[in-house]
């Protein structure tokens, strides 16, 4: 791939994505996969004025080999430096930014049962320091190629073809291809206008259905909004969270959510793959769940905590968008879920109330924006899905039919 491609891909990241402000600090957490595209993105942070940038590497194969070599009460321990970092960072809302390039199944046969209790005994702590930061920082996630990534996408072709296929799909889903700020001004434009429209409606449930089964009805906060393309910091600074992106969303109100839905594509969770998985909803809970593969791990997720069963987010994303159209299953959910409409179970994000800056975060959650330690995007979009929108007057109103806009 060109190096001037790839380094407008950067600019791309760091103006519209992260919209690093003079004198901000920048944390970047990538894999190993492509520490020369890194470079770049550190570049580019300078250029716009950041004070410092730090960059944590992960690798899936040492994760494996921590979860299996330390004990629960190591695993599950913050170190006092681990904290005072979070104390800083909650003080100085460094940008973040997520490179993801990991493969999908990259932890495959780890101990899922002891990740998942280690991350449970760790999030009270980690939670406060979280939720001051809620809304206050710039964040943006990404990607770019990992070979195994690659093979899984591009199955039976040589390593650096399926890694040049891939950082093909890449860029074209990111509208980074020949002039990528203009066109992402011009894409944003467009998810706002859409957002006007839904929120001049007063809309109070959506209700989905297609063949395959999927029949649910969502309740809809009273005063929530729905959002898309570039958001607002409470520091009044714009930044795009998701780099692609096709999606507008809202948080549903918690514990209104009835009826059964079917995935459409596959989820990734914790380096595993869920297939062919549906869920059932009650008084806004998931009561059962099936998958034919990994269904014990979906299970894990919706039992992560009280709230990890409700829903947090539902998001219109058009199956006549870029990404549905390149007609790759990327087993990567910054990809499949903004090829596809989908749900999201876990935390429901405080910023879709409107005018939630004259507002505590336990304010926004007292009108029913969840709360979880997760927040996992699942797909449901097909060509025949159809939502219907149900006002607070009673009006019926088609907001999706095969799977597209009706408006």
């Amino acid at each position: 791939m060109k190096k001037t491609v790839l380094k407008n891909y950067a600019k791309l990241i760091v103006t519209m994505g992260l919209n690093v402000q003079k004198g901000q600090e920048v944390v970047i957490r990538a894999e190993l996969d492509q520490p020369e595209f890194v470079k770049y993105i550190v570049e580019e942070c300078y250029r716009a004025g950041a004070k410092k940038v730090i960059v944590d590497w992960n690798y899936q194969p040492l994760t494996k080999l921590h979860v299996r070599h330390q004990n629960l009460k190591t695993l599950s321990t913050i170190e006092k430096w681990e904290e005072e970092r979070m104390i800083h960072q909650a003080e100085t809302l460094p940008c973040e930014l997520y490179l993801m390039s990991e493969d999908p199944d990259g932890l495959s046969g780890v101990n899922q049962e002891k990740m998942a209790k280690a991350r449970q005994a760790k999030y009270p702590i980690i939670k406060p320091y979280k939720d001051a930061a809620e809304n206050k920082r710039q964040w943006c996630i990404a990607a770019v190629p990992g070979a195994a990534w690659a093979k899984k996408v591009f199955p039976g072709v040589p390593k650096n073809t399926g890694v040049e296929l891939l950082w093909k799909a890449i860029l074209y889903a990111a509208r980074a291809e020949e002039d990528p700020i203009s066109a992402w001004k011009q894409h944003n434009a467009d998810l706002t206008r859409r957002c006007e429209y839904l929120n001049g409606l007063g809309l109070k449930t959506l209700e989905y259905k297609a063949a395959n089964g999927t029949d649910l009805k969502v309740g809809l906060i009273e005063d929530a909004v729905f959002l898309g393309a570039n958001e607002k910091s409470l520091q009044g600074i714009d930044f795009n969270a998701n780099i692609p992106s096709e999606e507008v969303f809202t948080s549903p109100k918690r514990g209104e959510a009835e009826g059964i839905v079917y995935a459409s594509k596959p989820l990734s969770y914790q380096g595993q793959l869920i297939e062919d998985f549906w869920i059932r909803f009650a008084d806004g809970r998931a009561v059962e769940v099936h998958a034919e593969k990994n269904e014990e791990l979906l299970k894990k997720l919706i039992s992560m905590d009280e709230s990890a069963a409700y829903l947090g987010e539902c998001a219109l994303v058009p199956c006549d968008s870029p990404i549905s159209n390149l007609g790759i299953t990327f087993y990567n959910t910054l990809f499949d879920e903004n090829a596809a409409c989908h749900l999201a179970l876990g935390m429901g994000f405080t910023s879709c109330i409107k005018e939630y800056e004259r507002y505590t975060l336990t304010e926004c959650r007292e009108k029913g924006i969840n709360d979880s330690i997760i927040h996992e995007d699942f797909m449901i979009g097909t060509e025949d899905l159809s939502i219907v929108g149900v006002t607070k007057d009673g009006r019926r109103i088609q907001i999706f039919e095969n799977g597209n806009w009706a408006f």
